[in-house]
Protein backbone atom coordinates (compact mmCIF):
# COMPACT_ATOMS: atom_id res chain seq x y z
CA UNK A 1 0.00 0.00 0.00
CA UNK A 2 1.33 3.42 -0.92
CA UNK A 3 2.28 5.72 1.91
CA UNK A 4 0.12 8.82 2.26
CA UNK A 5 2.13 11.83 1.08
CA UNK A 6 1.27 13.89 4.16
CA UNK A 7 2.55 11.14 6.43
CA UNK A 8 5.54 10.68 4.11
CA UNK A 9 6.45 14.34 4.54
CA UNK A 10 6.10 14.11 8.32
CA UNK A 11 8.34 11.06 8.44
CA UNK A 12 11.07 12.27 6.16
CA UNK A 13 11.49 15.98 6.83
CA UNK A 14 12.68 15.80 10.47
CA UNK A 15 15.54 13.45 9.56
CA UNK A 16 16.63 15.29 6.41
CA UNK A 17 18.12 18.49 7.82
CA UNK A 18 21.87 18.75 7.25
CA UNK A 19 24.60 21.14 8.29
CA UNK A 20 27.00 22.36 5.63
CA UNK A 21 29.74 20.07 7.05
CA UNK A 22 27.57 16.98 6.54
CA UNK A 23 26.94 17.53 2.83
CA UNK A 24 28.49 14.61 0.96
CA UNK A 25 27.41 12.70 -2.12
CA UNK A 26 28.80 10.03 -4.39
CA UNK A 27 27.17 11.87 -7.28
CA UNK A 28 28.89 14.78 -9.00
CA UNK A 29 26.32 16.64 -11.06
CA UNK A 30 26.99 19.02 -13.91
CA UNK A 31 24.15 21.30 -14.97
CA UNK A 32 23.29 21.11 -18.65
CA UNK A 33 20.08 23.16 -18.59
CA UNK A 34 18.71 25.27 -15.76
CA UNK A 35 15.43 27.21 -15.87
CA UNK A 36 15.20 30.25 -13.63
CA UNK A 37 12.81 29.61 -10.74
CA UNK A 38 11.70 31.15 -7.43
CA UNK A 39 12.89 30.18 -3.92
CA UNK A 40 12.01 26.80 -2.43
CA UNK A 41 8.97 26.85 -0.14
CA UNK A 42 7.64 24.41 2.44
CA UNK A 43 4.21 22.80 2.36
CA UNK A 44 4.96 21.66 5.91
CA UNK A 45 2.33 19.36 7.43
CA UNK A 46 -0.22 19.73 4.67
CA UNK A 47 -0.97 17.53 1.69
CA UNK A 48 -0.94 20.49 -0.68
CA UNK A 49 2.04 19.59 -2.90
CA UNK A 50 -0.20 20.10 -5.94
CA UNK A 51 -0.63 23.78 -5.06
CA UNK A 52 3.02 24.35 -4.16
CA UNK A 53 4.31 22.61 -7.28
CA UNK A 54 1.92 24.30 -9.69
CA UNK A 55 2.38 27.69 -8.02
CA UNK A 56 6.16 27.30 -8.38
CA UNK A 57 5.61 26.35 -12.01
CA UNK A 58 3.53 29.46 -12.72
CA UNK A 59 6.00 31.65 -10.85
CA UNK A 60 8.67 30.30 -13.22
CA UNK A 61 6.36 31.01 -16.14
CA UNK A 62 6.10 34.62 -14.99
CA UNK A 63 9.88 34.83 -14.80
CA UNK A 64 10.01 33.52 -18.37
CA UNK A 65 7.23 35.75 -19.70
CA UNK A 66 7.74 38.95 -17.72
CA UNK A 67 11.24 38.57 -16.25
CA UNK A 68 9.74 39.48 -12.89
CA UNK A 69 9.61 37.45 -9.69
CA UNK A 70 6.24 36.98 -7.98
CA UNK A 71 5.44 35.18 -4.72
CA UNK A 72 1.96 33.77 -5.30
CA UNK A 73 -0.32 32.45 -2.55
CA UNK A 74 -0.65 28.65 -2.49
CA UNK A 75 -3.40 28.75 0.14
CA UNK A 76 -5.61 30.90 -2.10
CA UNK A 77 -5.80 27.93 -4.48
CA UNK A 78 -6.27 25.45 -1.60
CA UNK A 79 -9.22 27.42 -0.17
CA UNK A 80 -11.06 27.63 -3.48
CA UNK A 81 -10.29 24.06 -4.54
CA UNK A 82 -11.83 22.77 -1.30
CA UNK A 83 -15.01 24.68 -2.08
CA UNK A 84 -15.40 22.93 -5.44
CA UNK A 85 -14.38 19.56 -3.97
CA UNK A 86 -17.13 19.92 -1.37
CA UNK A 87 -19.75 20.66 -4.03
CA UNK A 88 -18.69 17.67 -6.15
CA UNK A 89 -18.50 15.36 -3.12
CA UNK A 90 -22.09 16.18 -2.13
CA UNK A 91 -23.44 16.11 -5.68
CA UNK A 92 -21.93 12.65 -6.14
CA UNK A 93 -23.24 11.43 -2.78
CA UNK A 94 -19.75 10.94 -1.35
CA UNK A 95 -18.49 8.98 -4.37
CA UNK A 96 -15.81 11.55 -5.25
CA UNK A 97 -12.47 12.36 -3.67
CA UNK A 98 -12.40 14.82 -0.77
CA UNK A 99 -8.82 14.92 0.52
CA UNK A 100 -5.95 17.37 0.81
CA UNK A 101 -4.59 16.14 -2.53
CA UNK A 102 -5.07 17.53 -6.01
CA UNK A 103 -3.54 18.04 -9.43
CA UNK A 104 -1.69 20.79 -11.28
CA UNK A 105 -4.79 21.72 -13.26
CA UNK A 106 -6.59 22.65 -10.04
CA UNK A 107 -4.43 25.77 -9.89
CA UNK A 108 -4.95 26.89 -13.48
CA UNK A 109 -8.68 26.12 -13.21
CA UNK A 110 -8.89 28.44 -10.21
CA UNK A 111 -6.82 31.14 -11.91
CA UNK A 112 -9.23 31.03 -14.85
CA UNK A 113 -12.36 31.26 -12.69
CA UNK A 114 -11.32 33.21 -9.60
CA UNK A 115 -7.92 34.77 -10.27
CA UNK A 116 -4.74 34.80 -8.22
CA UNK A 117 -3.30 36.76 -5.27
CA UNK A 118 0.12 37.40 -3.79
CA UNK A 119 1.38 35.57 -0.72
CA UNK A 120 1.48 38.87 1.20
CA UNK A 121 -2.26 39.24 0.58
CA UNK A 122 -3.22 35.74 1.71
CA UNK A 123 -1.12 33.52 3.99
CA UNK A 124 -3.85 31.02 4.92
CA UNK A 125 -2.76 30.75 8.55
CA UNK A 126 -5.62 31.68 10.84
CA UNK A 127 -5.71 28.69 13.19
CA UNK A 128 -3.02 29.36 15.77
CA UNK A 129 -0.16 27.73 13.86
CA UNK A 130 2.97 29.11 12.21
CA UNK A 131 3.06 26.24 9.71
CA UNK A 132 0.56 24.72 7.31
CA UNK A 133 -1.21 21.78 8.98
CA UNK A 134 -4.57 20.84 7.55
CA UNK A 135 -5.51 17.49 9.09
CA UNK A 136 -8.02 18.94 11.55
CA UNK A 137 -9.59 21.27 9.01
CA UNK A 138 -10.03 18.47 6.48
CA UNK A 139 -11.45 16.09 9.10
CA UNK A 140 -13.97 18.68 10.26
CA UNK A 141 -15.19 19.37 6.73
CA UNK A 142 -15.30 15.68 5.81
CA UNK A 143 -17.41 14.90 8.87
CA UNK A 144 -19.80 17.71 8.02
CA UNK A 145 -20.09 16.61 4.39
CA UNK A 146 -20.85 13.03 5.42
CA UNK A 147 -23.66 14.30 7.63
CA UNK A 148 -25.11 16.25 4.72
CA UNK A 149 -24.89 13.17 2.49
CA UNK A 150 -26.71 11.06 5.11
CA UNK A 151 -29.60 13.49 4.54
CA UNK A 152 -31.05 13.69 8.07
CA UNK A 153 -33.60 16.34 6.98
CA UNK A 154 -34.66 14.26 3.95
CA UNK A 155 -33.32 17.02 1.74
CA UNK A 156 -30.26 19.24 1.72
CA UNK A 157 -30.59 22.50 3.60
CA UNK A 158 -29.99 25.78 1.82
CA UNK A 159 -27.01 26.62 4.05
CA UNK A 160 -24.84 23.49 3.93
CA UNK A 161 -22.30 25.02 1.58
CA UNK A 162 -22.17 28.25 3.61
CA UNK A 163 -21.20 26.14 6.61
CA UNK A 164 -18.30 24.53 4.70
CA UNK A 165 -17.16 27.90 3.34
CA UNK A 166 -17.21 29.27 6.89
CA UNK A 167 -14.89 26.50 8.08
CA UNK A 168 -12.42 27.44 5.34
CA UNK A 169 -12.71 31.13 6.25
CA UNK A 170 -12.07 30.35 9.91
CA UNK A 171 -9.03 28.17 9.32
CA UNK A 172 -7.45 29.81 6.27
CA UNK A 173 -8.98 33.29 6.33
CA UNK A 174 -11.43 35.00 4.02
CA UNK A 175 -10.41 35.42 0.40
CA UNK A 176 -9.42 39.07 -0.15
CA UNK A 177 -11.65 41.03 -2.48
CA UNK A 178 -8.85 43.48 -3.22
CA UNK A 179 -5.13 43.88 -2.51
CA UNK A 180 -2.35 46.26 -3.44
CA UNK A 181 0.50 45.68 -5.86
CA UNK A 182 2.84 48.51 -6.91
CA UNK A 183 0.42 51.00 -5.31
CA UNK A 184 -2.50 49.81 -7.45
CA UNK A 185 -5.59 48.01 -6.18
CA UNK A 186 -6.31 44.64 -7.76
CA UNK A 187 -9.00 42.03 -7.39
CA UNK A 188 -7.84 38.41 -7.78
CA UNK A 189 -9.30 38.34 -11.30
CA UNK A 190 -7.86 41.68 -12.40
CA UNK A 191 -4.45 40.59 -11.08
CA UNK A 192 -4.54 37.36 -13.08
CA UNK A 193 -5.35 39.44 -16.16
CA UNK A 194 -2.39 41.68 -15.33
CA UNK A 195 -0.11 38.63 -15.07
CA UNK A 196 -1.32 37.20 -18.36
CA UNK A 197 -1.67 33.56 -17.26
CA UNK A 198 -4.25 31.89 -19.52
CA UNK A 199 -5.70 28.42 -19.00
CA UNK A 200 -5.81 27.83 -22.76
CA UNK A 201 -2.00 28.01 -22.89
CA UNK A 202 -1.44 24.96 -20.66
CA UNK A 203 -1.91 21.25 -21.22
CA UNK A 204 -1.36 18.04 -19.25
CA UNK A 205 0.15 14.90 -20.71
CA UNK A 206 0.70 11.30 -19.70
CA UNK A 207 1.83 8.03 -21.32
CA UNK A 208 -0.38 4.97 -20.83
CA UNK A 209 -1.21 2.28 -23.37
CA UNK A 210 -4.75 1.48 -22.20
CA UNK A 211 -6.00 4.59 -24.03
CA UNK A 212 -5.39 5.69 -27.64
CA UNK A 213 -2.27 7.77 -28.23
CA UNK A 214 -2.48 11.41 -29.34
CA UNK A 215 -5.96 11.77 -27.87
CA UNK A 216 -7.33 13.14 -24.60
CA UNK A 217 -8.85 11.02 -21.85
CA UNK A 218 -9.79 11.31 -18.18
CA UNK A 219 -6.77 10.14 -16.20
CA UNK A 220 -8.05 7.70 -13.61
CA UNK A 221 -6.25 8.67 -10.43
CA UNK A 222 -7.97 9.60 -7.16
CA UNK A 223 -6.64 13.16 -7.07
CA UNK A 224 -8.09 13.96 -10.49
CA UNK A 225 -11.29 14.73 -8.60
CA UNK A 226 -12.36 17.26 -11.27
CA UNK A 227 -12.12 14.62 -14.05
CA UNK A 228 -9.87 16.79 -16.22
CA UNK A 229 -8.51 15.56 -19.56
CA UNK A 230 -4.91 14.59 -20.32
CA UNK A 231 -3.24 14.07 -23.68
CA UNK A 232 -1.74 10.60 -24.13
CA UNK A 233 1.67 10.13 -25.77
CA UNK A 234 3.82 7.07 -26.45
CA UNK A 235 6.71 6.94 -23.98
CA UNK A 236 9.38 8.02 -26.49
CA UNK A 237 7.33 11.06 -27.53
CA UNK A 238 6.55 11.78 -23.89
CA UNK A 239 10.25 11.89 -22.92
CA UNK A 240 11.13 13.90 -26.03
CA UNK A 241 8.44 16.40 -25.03
CA UNK A 242 9.98 16.81 -21.57
CA UNK A 243 13.43 17.38 -23.08
CA UNK A 244 12.12 19.70 -25.78
CA UNK A 245 10.39 21.86 -23.16
CA UNK A 246 13.50 22.22 -21.01
CA UNK A 247 15.78 22.77 -24.00
CA UNK A 248 13.57 25.66 -25.07
CA UNK A 249 13.35 27.38 -21.68
CA UNK A 250 10.09 25.92 -20.37
CA UNK A 251 9.87 24.26 -16.96
CA UNK A 252 7.53 21.36 -16.13
CA UNK A 253 5.05 20.62 -13.36
CA UNK A 254 5.58 16.94 -12.51
CA UNK A 255 3.22 14.44 -10.86
CA UNK A 256 4.46 11.01 -9.86
CA UNK A 257 5.49 8.34 -7.41
CA UNK A 258 7.93 9.14 -4.57
CA UNK A 259 7.29 6.27 -2.17
CA UNK A 260 9.82 3.90 -3.74
CA UNK A 261 12.81 2.76 -1.68
CA UNK A 262 15.04 4.19 -4.38
CA UNK A 263 13.54 7.64 -4.12
CA UNK A 264 15.93 9.14 -1.58
CA UNK A 265 15.16 12.77 -0.92
CA UNK A 266 17.70 12.64 1.90
CA UNK A 267 20.43 11.90 -0.65
CA UNK A 268 18.79 14.09 -3.29
CA UNK A 269 18.55 11.29 -5.84
CA UNK A 270 15.79 9.11 -7.32
CA UNK A 271 16.84 6.09 -9.39
CA UNK A 272 15.61 2.73 -10.70
CA UNK A 273 18.42 0.20 -10.03
CA UNK A 274 18.88 -2.65 -12.47
CA UNK A 275 18.28 -5.05 -9.58
CA UNK A 276 14.88 -4.74 -7.88
CA UNK A 277 14.85 -3.73 -4.22
CA UNK A 278 13.76 -7.20 -3.13
CA UNK A 279 16.71 -8.73 -5.01
CA UNK A 280 19.30 -6.46 -3.38
CA UNK A 281 21.36 -7.84 -0.52
CA UNK A 282 21.36 -6.03 2.81
CA UNK A 283 24.77 -4.57 2.02
CA UNK A 284 23.66 -3.47 -1.45
CA UNK A 285 20.68 -1.69 0.04
CA UNK A 286 22.84 0.02 2.63
CA UNK A 287 25.40 1.11 0.03
CA UNK A 288 22.90 1.98 -2.71
CA UNK A 289 23.56 5.72 -2.83
CA UNK A 290 27.28 5.48 -2.07
CA UNK A 291 28.12 4.84 -5.72
CA UNK A 292 26.45 5.13 -9.11
CA UNK A 293 24.63 1.93 -10.09
CA UNK A 294 23.31 0.63 -13.40
CA UNK A 295 19.61 1.31 -13.95
CA UNK A 296 16.78 -0.60 -15.57
CA UNK A 297 15.74 -0.03 -19.14
CA UNK A 298 12.17 1.23 -18.97
CA UNK A 299 9.65 0.35 -21.67
CA UNK A 300 6.04 1.31 -22.32
CA UNK A 301 5.06 -2.17 -21.13
CA UNK A 302 6.96 -2.00 -17.85
CA UNK A 303 5.65 1.51 -17.21
CA UNK A 304 2.06 0.40 -17.81
CA UNK A 305 2.50 -2.58 -15.50
CA UNK A 306 3.47 -0.43 -12.53
CA UNK A 307 0.49 1.88 -13.15
CA UNK A 308 -1.89 -1.08 -13.33
CA UNK A 309 -0.57 -2.85 -10.22
CA UNK A 310 -0.50 0.28 -8.02
CA UNK A 311 3.30 0.46 -7.74
CA UNK A 312 3.28 3.77 -9.60
CA UNK A 313 0.75 6.14 -8.05
CA UNK A 314 0.26 9.91 -7.88
CA UNK A 315 1.95 10.45 -4.53
CA UNK A 316 3.42 13.87 -5.03
CA UNK A 317 3.82 16.87 -7.34
CA UNK A 318 7.08 18.77 -7.90
CA UNK A 319 8.61 21.22 -10.37
CA UNK A 320 11.25 20.17 -12.94
CA UNK A 321 13.60 23.06 -13.70
CA UNK A 322 16.54 21.57 -15.57
CA UNK A 323 18.77 18.73 -16.73
CA UNK A 324 22.07 17.54 -15.25
CA UNK A 325 24.51 14.72 -15.88
CA UNK A 326 26.53 12.76 -13.33
CA UNK A 327 30.24 12.01 -13.66
CA UNK A 328 29.41 8.94 -15.77
CA UNK A 329 27.31 10.91 -18.25
CA UNK A 330 23.90 9.67 -17.02
CA UNK A 331 21.00 12.12 -17.40
CA UNK A 332 19.00 13.47 -14.44
CA UNK A 333 16.19 15.99 -14.14
CA UNK A 334 16.70 18.83 -11.65
CA UNK A 335 13.56 18.91 -9.55
CA UNK A 336 12.38 21.52 -7.06
CA UNK A 337 10.49 20.07 -4.10
CA UNK A 338 8.27 21.80 -1.53
CA UNK A 339 9.68 20.39 1.71
CA UNK A 340 11.85 23.39 2.61
CA UNK A 341 15.27 24.70 1.59
CA UNK A 342 17.13 22.96 4.45
CA UNK A 343 15.50 19.57 3.94
CA UNK A 344 18.25 17.70 2.07
CA UNK A 345 21.72 17.77 0.50
CA UNK A 346 20.73 20.04 -2.38
CA UNK A 347 18.83 22.88 -0.66
CA UNK A 348 15.41 21.36 -1.34
CA UNK A 349 16.11 20.14 -4.89
CA UNK A 350 16.77 16.59 -6.07
CA UNK A 351 17.96 14.76 -9.17
CA UNK A 352 15.59 12.22 -10.71
CA UNK A 353 17.22 9.87 -13.20
CA UNK A 354 15.96 9.41 -16.74
CA UNK A 355 14.83 5.88 -15.86
CA UNK A 356 12.96 7.17 -12.82
CA UNK A 357 11.14 9.80 -14.86
CA UNK A 358 10.21 7.20 -17.50
CA UNK A 359 8.82 4.75 -14.95
CA UNK A 360 7.45 6.86 -12.13
CA UNK A 361 5.89 9.88 -13.83
CA UNK A 362 2.11 9.94 -13.71
CA UNK A 363 1.66 13.16 -15.68
CA UNK A 364 3.11 16.58 -16.48
CA UNK A 365 1.79 20.08 -17.13
CA UNK A 366 3.55 22.33 -19.65
CA UNK A 367 2.93 25.42 -21.75
CA UNK A 368 1.62 24.27 -25.13
CA UNK A 369 4.36 26.24 -26.90
CA UNK A 370 6.88 23.87 -25.29
CA UNK A 371 5.68 21.11 -27.63
CA UNK A 372 7.64 20.32 -30.76
CA UNK A 373 5.95 21.13 -34.07
CA UNK A 374 5.57 17.42 -34.75
CA UNK A 375 3.81 16.64 -31.44
CA UNK A 376 1.63 19.75 -31.75
CA UNK A 377 0.35 18.45 -35.09
CA UNK A 378 -0.22 14.93 -33.77
CA UNK A 379 -2.26 16.31 -30.86
CA UNK A 380 -4.14 18.74 -33.13
CA UNK A 381 -3.36 21.62 -30.78
CA UNK A 382 -3.78 25.15 -32.11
Amino acid sequence: MKINITIFVLLIIPICVFSQKEKKSAYKFTEIIRIKDTPVKNQQRSGTCWSFAATSFFEAELLRMKNEEFDLSEMFFVHLAYQQKAKDYVRLHGKNSFTEGGQAHDVINIIEKYGVVLEDAYHGLEYGEKIHIHSEMEAVMKAMLNIYISNPNNKLSTVWFNAIASVLDIYLGKIPEKFKYNNYDYSPLSFSKHLGIKKSDYIELTSLNHNPYYQQFILKIPDNWSKDLYYNLPLNDFMQTIDNALENGYSICWDGDVSEKCFSFKNGVAIVPEKSWNDLSEKERKDLFKSIVAEKEITQKSRQKTYDNYTTTDDHLMHIVGISKDQNGNKYYITKNSWGKDSNLYNGYLYMSESYIKLKTIAIMIHKDALSENITKKLSIK
